[in-house]
């Protein structure tokens, strides 16, 4: 199947829609300017210090990192916090939620990434699973209790060491406060923001399971296949069709998806323009 044609199955499909999902992986945030990190080479390109010290994106993404030696831990966190804080979402999320609100009667969001961007381009909060947790908000290393608070901080970094020149830290102990992320090796992470998230979604599901679900994946990999899951999991489940994007895993199988080899923000647009 070619480009064209995929993209037109697509946008019948988008067109009969009464729910959509949204799902997305770090793969979304490409066309906003955000560094790809697939494999250690894409995670060197956007931080060439760290292949210096032969350090990949999972030796960096480590909670370890807060109690052992936490200006490492946010030179790396902090720099991700301030990129973040900058980027301003690409036009496709402005689609998305064009389509959530006009097309079909209800939508929820479902992203692997921590940058908060869905709540910048405008979706809903209570909307919004974050799997993995978002790096705007915060909690203590150990932790001392169950509170996670809004990561309000200024983070300045030495940009030739990636070190951070000054340390959150806990509200309640006075210790080192990290990201509610989930990271590599993670043994502190709270959850029960994400969970709180996960439950809602499960229970807009349930509420729509006789609804036609149309599922659109944008930039999720197979490398951490959280968000490929969950759309696989819905189309076989539900009366729900997925549509993949993504450049190079755009692979499904079954007559209920199609995969579209293109980047998000083009193949967006492109079925937006078959759709106005």
């Amino acid at each position: 199947m070619n480009l064209d044609e995929a993209i037109k199955i697509a946008a019948d499909e988008i067109k009969k829609a009464d729910i959509f999902v949204f799902t997305a992986g770090a793969g979304i945030g490409v066309d906003s300017g955000l560094p790809d990190f697939r494999g250690d080479r894409g995670f060197w390109r956007a931080y060439p210090m760290y292949e210096r010290l032969g350090l990949s994106f999972v030796d960096c993404a480590n909670p370890i990192h807060f109690e052992s030696d936490p200006s490492f831990g946010w030179g790396f966190y902090g720099h991700r916090l301030n990129m973040y804080r900058e980027t301003i979402p690409h036009n496709g999320f402005n689609i998305l939620l064009k389509w959530g609100k006009k097309i079909a009667k209800e939508y929820f969001v479902v992203t692997s990434n921590v940058d908060g961007q869905f709540q910048k381009a405008g979706f809903e909060e209570e909307k919004i699973y974050e799997i993995h947790g978002s790096i705007h908000y915060l909690q203590c290393i150990r932790p001392c209790c169950d509170e996670i608070w809004l990561n309000n901080e200024t983070i300045e970094i030495d940009i030739d060491s990636m070190r951070a020149k000054n340390i959150p830290m806990c509200r309640y102990c006075n210790k080192v406060a990290r990201p509610n992320i989930l990271m590599f090796g993670d043994y502190s992470w709270l959850s029960h923001r994400s969970n709180h998230q996960r439950i809602l979604f499960e229970e807009f599901l349930h509420r729509n399971s006789d609804k036609r679900i149309v599922v659109i994946e944008i930039g999720a990999g197979t490398a951490i296949p959280s968000i490929r899951h969950t759309g696989e999991r819905i189309i076989s489940r539900y009366n729900a069709f997925l549509i993949r994007i993504n450049p190079r895993e755009y692979y499904t199988s079954g007559e209920n998806a199609v995969g579209i080899a293109s980047s998000g923000l083009k193949t967006l647009e492109a079925l937006d323009d078959i759709l106005s």
